[in-house]
Formats: structure tokens, C-alpha cells, sequence
């Protein structure tokens, strides 16, 4: 199957007249740059195409945009910031619908740890909403300036800071989604006990805009912590998994992050951004960055000492340092975050989003090398991640050579066949917090039980049975 092809028919004109009146001029949107941008994914590698973007800028415009494509039959690719890594919000014919227009903040509740803010808002907008009423929204990740709330809830959004908050199914109160049918289901809700029935937000948070579009989201909020990081050298991989359990031992669930970057990655960023320097220089395989967080910062560092010291004398780290402001902690984020674009600049990179049991982490590295080095001896593998909930962005990369792309890109495929049979040898999932898409959606129903895959097919023939919301992502329809 080509899963890049196109799969609508040119819009009629009567639907793209309706659409123009219901939405104005700011909604509905065909100039050729901007149709360019929509149908081009942030990193590139492949490219689709729509005939129009629909921003509309209400939950009611919403819905009347809905019933509009459900009477001409005209399907809809739901898009955030563009900043999807599997295929799954690039349109390949379909109409482009942002929420963009809806970034209203709706309510915010202290008392409640609670707030309500519509899709189109960024992440960093939530970020800032809730601090500034002495709260916190924990979600965070490299693309938050850009990212929007319903692409996130889409595609149930992890990050840094899963070991402690959860994922994005975990930030969810409530949800208000416009149907396939064009209804509006309200549930938008701050409560936190109410079994009442099937629970409906977590049916379309990870669904990737196939069962509905998202208008609003209430969020958990939790109180304003202070942080402790540290920047750890160890030498082996059973050295970092040990090392998690060491500081969990002493910081228990106030451990935020606990990220595991390999030393060539920090090599790869170093060349690739100058000013960036390596904290702590060293010729041992693995660094940490680790993150406790605490009501006050004096009480984070402490802790973080503490389980640092212990896991010297245990000989679990070659060398640390922890932090010594804000301004250094945020040059240890600097050289993580920068790692994905790094990879793009030091070459041809097969990217992967794994996860396995913590445990099992160091036995998968070693036998998906050797799995990687019987198809391609020569490609350099990039493994990193969020090791404390056992998600790992794992590369393999070769240089450019004279300005040709390496020999790697011609074994991709089974590059990538090699990584994911060894995730599903070591208990693992091939999607761990990027998605399905159409990227992945064959593959996953070749390996996921036949159970499984017949329920969420009818669920969605059973709430969009004209197959109009994003055809052709996570399940095929037949």
C-alpha cells in the first residue's frame, strides 16, 4: 500500500462555498503558501497536499463545519502545530481543520488544581496560564512553543516529566470534542471521581483526530515545586538503571526526570551547535540528567546530594554536578533537546520511538546494536531518552558523504525491522509517545492481538462510519 497517496476527490463547489460563508475569510484559508506549510511535516521526508485549511473559531463553527463535510462527504485531517513525527496530521487530500483561532482560556480553579483552556492554545501558553495562578502544568517537551493542546491530547503526549505527572491521559479532566456526526459531546469536567460510565476522554486522547475534534480540555493543575539537577557520568547502561533506582530509593515520586543520553549524542550536539560544551568531559559511555523536585530548592538539592553520595560509594556514577542555578540547569536541558536536530545535521539518521520495561533497557540496547551492526556494520546508533518510564529515541546514524546521503538510507527498512524486532523480543512497544499514524498503522496491526484491533475498528465504524476523520491513521477501515 502507498500510504502517501491522496484520497479525496477535488471539493465541490458548493461545499467550498458554504464552508467560505459559515467560516469568513480568517477560516477559510487557500493561499498557496500557506496550503505549502500545511501539507509539509516540520522535519520533512515526505510531503502531502490539501485543497484548503478550515480554522474555525468557535466549538459551534466547529460543529456546523462537521455536518457541512459529513453532507458532501469531504474528509478532514485534523492539525495542531505541525509538529507530528508518524504521519498522522499531514493532510494527503483531505481538508487541513486547525483550531488555531480557539485559544481562549476558559477557566482556571486554585482550589480545584484545575483549568480549562480550548485546543488551539500552545503548550507554553498552558504552561504560563498556570503559573501565573501559583500553579503548575507539568507537561513539557522540545516542541512546546509550537505544539498545540488538542494535537498533544491526540496523540497522548509524554515528555519529560512523565516519571512523576504521567502522560497526557494522565493531565486529563475533562474533554469537549465535536463528533463525526457534528455533535458536540460536553465533558468538560473538573472532577476527579465520577464513575458514571464509560470514560469517554480517554477514548479520544491517543486517538490522532480519528474519532472526533478536540474544542477544549480540562486539565489537572498540581502546586509549584522547586528543582534540583544534575548532570551524572556512568559507565555502563546497567549503571543508569541502577542509578534510577538509587535515587528513587532516597526522592521517592519527587523524581521529575531521569534522562539517559548516551556520549556520542553529546559529541553529535557539541559539533553541530559551538557554543555548547560538555559539563562534565569524560571517556565513560552514558550520561544522566536527573531531576528532583520539592516544595523548596534547598530541599530538592538535598536530597539529590544525598542520593548522589550514595550512589558514589555504590560506584554507580564516575562524576556528577548538580545545578548550580537555573541558567545552568537549562544548558544540561540545552545540549538533551538539541539532540534530534543535531542528528539531522551530522547526517542520515533512522529514527525510532521505543519503550521497553525499565529493567530490560540495558539487555535491548545491546542486543538491538548487534541486530543494527548485521545490516549496516558502519551506522553509529544514537540511543536516548526518557530511561525512568522506559522510552528511548533510538537512531541509527551515518555521516554525509560529500554531500551525498550515507549508505544507510538505502537499508532503512531493515534497519528498522532489526530495532523493532528487538523491542518486541524485549517486551517492548515500536510506540511509545510518538503515535501510530499512517506510518505505523500497518506494521501494528500485524503485531497487535486480533482482539485488540477489532475493537478500536469498530469503534471507529461506529463513530465515524463514513470514514471521514483522519482515514487511514492508526486502523485501516474495511
Amino acid at each position: 500500500m502507498n500510504i502517501h497517496a491522496p484520497i479525496s476527490s477535488p471539493l465541490p463547489d458548493v461545499f467550498v462555498s458554504a464552508a467560505r460563508d459559515l467560516l469568513g475569510p480568517k477560516g477559510w484559508i487557500k493561499d498557496a503558501e500557506a496550503l505549502e506549510a500545511a501539507a509539509k511535516p516540520w522535519r520533512g521526508g515526505y510531503r502531502g497536499t490539501t485543497p484548503a485549511i478550515a480554522r474555525p473559531a468557535s466549538t459551534e463553527e466547529t460543529a456546523a463545519l462537521v455536518k457541512l463535510c459529513l453532507q458532501h462527504g469531504v474528509a478532514i485531517c485534523p492539525q495542531g502545530g505541525n509538529t507530528g513525527l508518524v504521519d498522522a496530521g499531514t493532510p494527503h487530500g483531505e481538508i487541513s481543520v486547525a483550531m488555531t483561532r480557539m485559544q481562549a482560556v476558559r477557566d482556571v480553579d486554585g482550589f480545584n488544581n484545575s483549568m480549562t483552556i480550548e485546543a488551539g492554545a500552545t503548550l507554553v501558553k498552558a504552561q504560563e496560564t498556570a503559573a501565573e495562578a501559583g500553579r503548575l502544568f507539568p507537561l513539557s517537551l522540545g516542541s512546546e512553543g509550537t505544539a498545540t493542546l488538542g494535537g498533544l491530547i491526540s496523540t497522548n503526549a509524554g515528555g519529560v516529566a512523565v516519571l512523576r505527572y504521567g502522560m497526557m491521559r494522565d493531565l486529563l479532566l475533562g474533554l469537549e470534542v465535536v463528533l463525526p456526526s457534528g455533535e458536540v459531546w460536553d465533558g468538560l469536567s473538573g472532577l476527579r471521581k465520577n464513575n458514571t460510565g464509560y470514560d469517554l476522554k480517554h477514548l479520544f486522547a491517543g486517538a490522532e483526530g480519528t474519532l472526533g475534534l478536540i474544542t477544549a480540555a480540562t486539565f489537572k493543575l498540581f502546586p509549584k515545586v522547586q528543582t534540583a539537577t544534575a548532570w551524572v557520568v556512568c559507565d555502563g547502561a546497567e549503571d543508569v538503571i541502577a542509578l534510577l533506582a538509587k535515587v528513587r530509593e532516597h526522592a521517592g515520586d519527587t523524581v521529575t526526570s531521569f534522562e539517559m543520553i548516551p556520549a556520542n549524542a553529546v559529541d553529535m550536539v557539541r559539533a553541530d551547535i559551538p557554543d555548547i560544551r560538555d559539563p562534565l568531559p569524560h571517556a565513560a559511555e552514558w550520561r544522566v540528567l536527573c531531576e528532583v523536585s520539592l516544595t523548596r530548592e534547598e530541599m530538592a538539592r538535598s536530597v539529590l546530594e544525598e542520593a548522589l553520595a550514595d550512589a558514589f560509594e555504590a560506584g554507580l556514577a564516575q562524576d556528577a554536578v548538580i545545578a548550580e542555578n537555573l541558567s545552568q540547569a537549562g544548558d544540561f536541558w540545552r545540549i538533551r533537546e538539541s539532540i534530534p536536530l543535531s542528528k539531522r545535521a551530522y547526517g542520515t539518521s533512522v529514527n525510532h520511538d521505543v519503550s521497553v520495561p525499565v529493567s530490560r533497557i540495558p539487555g535491548f540496547l545491546k542486543a538491538s546494536a548487534a541486530a543494527v551492526a548485521e545490516v549496516d556494520p558502519e551506522a553509529e546508533i544514537v540511543a536516548f531518552g526518557h530511561v525512568g518510564d522506559g522510552n528511548l529515541h533510538y537512531a541509527a546514524c551515518a555521516p554525509e558523504s560529500g554531500g551525498e546521503s550515507s549508505h544507510l538510507q538505502a537499508k532503512a527498512d531493515e534497519v528498522t525491522a532489526a530495532v523493532h524486532a528487538a523491542t518486541l523480543a524485549y517486551g517492548g512497544s515500536i510506540s511509545a509517545e510518538h503515535g501510530v499514524g499512517r506510518l505505523k498503522r500497518d506494521e501494528l496491526e500485524e503485531i497487535r492481538s486480533p482482539a485488540a484491533t477489532a475493537t478500536m475498528k469498530a469503534i471507529k465504524r461506529a463513530l465515524d462510519p463514513n470514514n471521514l476523520f483522519n482515514p487511514g491513521r492508526v486502523i485501516s477501515f474495511d
